[in-house]
């Protein structure tokens, strides 16, 4: 299956998770993927890495103390 700009499926992926691990708002990235929905782009492209993940509840520990 190929997205709508020709570009192969793999090659999306990895630039809409890199975009997305790099802090780019997901609202930004929704629309330089061409998705319609932030849903999509959500669901389908964004993976909470392990380190994501402990940074995350890291902070959450300091603000509880």
């Amino acid at each position: 299956m190929r997205s709508r700009t020709n570009e192969p499926p793999d090659l999306r992926h990895t630039c809409v998770t890199l975009l997305l691990d790099l802090g780019v708002p997901p609202h930004i990235v929704r629309q330089i993927a061409g998705h319609s929905d932030i849903g999509v782009t959500m669901k389908v492209y964004a993976h909470a890495s392990l380190d994501e993940q402990r940074k995350a509840l890291g902070s959450l520990s300091d603000r509880l103390g």
